[in-house]
């Protein structure tokens, strides 16, 4: 598909089929060497055809070159998956196997074990052996067991439940590989207090295998003054952004309101910041001869703008950028979406980080902004609260100027005519045009913009599924991450013209009802309550319902998750966490206190 815009190598899932070792007369091993091959080749081949890299291609899957019953194949397993990039295992049998002989040692690779659901020969068992060994060495590993018994002859038929818990541990297993040895770039500092914008790097190298790389603000004047960006490529973006872009209007009192002139230059200015923030994340080739060092970039996976208020005060600020490198496209088209925090809060920008290698989809920023209750609702704008919003006890508006991605419009639809933020790869030319319809650009704010641009605007005019989280950062005792599964709510025009003007409705507007359980003292007892234990002011929400692959993804990481709405059957997380309790959520808050960061064990 895309070319990888990140230096080194995509992450590659390994499959380790181990083997019953006894051979003899009888011929154990070699009457196994089918079966177990099988399943190896079933796995690859579910893996290949489901998990896509963030570049849209298929991930890659390697098999050992033998099945595995001693220890010598198993060293020259692991010597083969050390030379192709290995960083995620899965062990498969259908049968015993002698545990700590056959298992995966490497104390860096995200491990699975899958065991046949089969009487013939007891694949369970070696699974619950492994997994024991896997616990008792510290190495925690997924286990994947069937509910139903199965034929031996049935090795490459994976059932349903096995089939879900294989992808959702190559799903995430891929997006914790993916951020390994990446950038944040922050592009200024700390943000007017928000918290979220003081940058832990000890959080982001020890939890996530990520460097920090800071650059001033400053660094963008630099490349405009000195001419450092693409004029090619600006040429081009600036002739785009003035046919799909419209302007809408300036709520500003005529006195400060900015002159044609004026704004024709401001619109100049973002589309070069816009030029320019994707050179300093991953660079650009095109750069002028003589610019060697500023065409490398900083290998950023993500990254944040401080703007408020320092560059705000002075310059136009950043919400076309942000907006516009969030979404699924540019004036080249579809593309990866980008990740760019507003006011740099990088817990915010990283939990878009993860929904994004999730789901290979663009991420909203928003404010968690306003609760609306049915009765509020009614009294504000006559009108009575139906559906999801209503059997949830109300909404939550999601606003912000900045960066929320332009697919939130919710104006793009499948095949079935229902509508959908699309996997990036499947954006059409006519799904670009149905969102630069929906996003007029009114004239910034000037009580929040002294320097003026322009914000991006629309109404999310359709019933999504969606997934609102949290990043938070808490003093004794690390990283927790929350999770709402709701809905976003499509109300009358008439209405979100009345609730908006109560706020800034110069900037995109997104309501949104989480699923609620309506049991009193439950943080999900309405929607209220999920807003008042809500960690932040900010909230990273994706398309779809990806509760379940994102409590996966935390274990990986050794982050607790505090809260969430997800069904208890579709918690998957590692063997190990069993050992720690019977109460989930106390489960993985000591397990990931035991286990500590995943690579504490590699730190400088």
């Amino acid at each position: 598909m895309a070319k990888n815009r990140y230096v080194g190598e995509y992450p590659v899932i390994g499959i380790r089929p181990t083997i019953d070792g006894r051979r003899g007369p009888l011929k154990v091993r070699e009457s196994l060497e089918d079966q177990t091959m099988a399943m190896a080749q079933a796995a690859k081949k579910l893996f290949e055809e489901n998990i896509r890299y963030s570049n849209g291609e298929p991930v890659k899957v390697i098999i050992a070159d033998t099945t595995i019953g001693r220890v010598p194949e198993a060293a020259a397993c692991a010597a083969k998956f050390k030379k192709e990039n290995v960083d995620i295992t899965l062990t498969v049998t259908p049968c015993w196997c002698y545990g700590s002989e056959t298992m995966d040692m490497d104390p860096m690779t995200i491990k699975g074990v899958w065991g046949f659901n089969g009487t013939e020969r007891p694949g369970a068992v070696y699974l619950a052996s492994v997994l024991a060994t896997h616990a008792q060495k510290g190495l925690p590993a997924f286990g994947i067991y069937g509910h139903e018994v199965q034929n031996l002859d049935e090795v490459t038929d994976i059932p349903g439940d096995v089939r879900e818990k294989l992808l959702r541990f190559a799903r995430a297993a891929v997006a914790v590989a993916t951020m390994r040895g990446k950038s944040y770039l922050q592009i200024g500092s700390m943000c007017m207090g928000i918290g979220g914008s003081i940058i832990d790097q000890d959080f982001i190298q020890d939890y996530l295998g990520m460097r920090v790389e800071s650059v001033d603000e400053v660094e963008i004047i630099r490349r405009m003054t000195e001419g450092i960006y693409d004029e090619a490529e600006f040429q081009k973006a600036l002739a785009w952004t003035k046919e799909h872009c419209k302007e809408g209007w300036d709520k500003n009192p005529d006195f400060v309101k900015a002159s044609p002139e004026k704004k024709a230059e401001a619109w100049e200015f973002t589309v070069k910041m816009y030029c320019i923030i994707k050179d300093l994340m991953n660079g650009n080739p095109n750069l002028p001869e003589g610019r060697e060092e500023e065409m490398v970039g900083h290998n950023a996976i993500a990254g944040g703008f401080q703007g408020q208020r320092q560059w705000t005060d002075f310059y136009p600020n950043c919400d076309y950028p942000e907006a516009l490198l969030n979404s699924s496209f540019d004036y080249s088209g579809a593309r990866e979406p980008y990740i760019l925090a507003t006011e740099n809060d990088v817990l915010n920008g990283l939990g878009m980080l993860f929904m994004k290698l999730l789901t290979n989809r663009a991420q909203i920023f928003a404010d968690v902004r306003t609760f609306w209750s049915p009765e509020a609702t009614k009294r504000a704008s006559g009108y009575e609260l139906t559906g999801a919003a209503k059997e949830n006890g109300g909404f939550i508006h999601l606003i912000n100027s900045g960066a929320a991605c332009l697919d939130a419009c919710g104006e793009c639809v499948d095949e079935k005519g229902n509508a959908v933020m699309k996997q990036w790869w499947d954006v059409t030319a006519e799904d670009i045009e149905k969102m630069t319809r929906a996003t007029d650009w009114p004239s910034a704010d000037f009580g929040y913009f002294r320097g003026g641009g322009f914000s991006s605007h629309y109404i999310t005019r359709a019933e999504m599924p969606a997934t609102m989280i949290r990043l938070n950062l808490v003093k004794g005792l690390g990283p927790v991450l929350q999770i709402a599964e709701g809905w976003t709510v499509k109300l009358p025009d008439e209405v979100t013209e009345v609730l908006m003007k109560r706020t800034d409705y110069t900037w995109p507007c997104t309501w949104f009802t989480p699923r609620c359980d309506g049991v009193e003292g439950s943080p999900f007892c309405s929607a209220y309550d999920v807003m008042n234990n809500w960690g932040a002011n900010h909230g990273a929400i994706s398309y779809g319902h990806v509760g379940a692959d994102l409590i996966t993804l935390c274990s990986m990481l050794r982050i607790p998750v505090c809260m969430h709405n997800v069904p208890g059957k579709d918690v998957f997380r590692p063997a190990a966490w069993n050992a720690f309790g019977m109460d989930k959520e106390g489960q993985d808050y000591r397990a990931c206190a035991a286990y500590g960061p995943m690579y504490k064990n590699i730190r400088g």
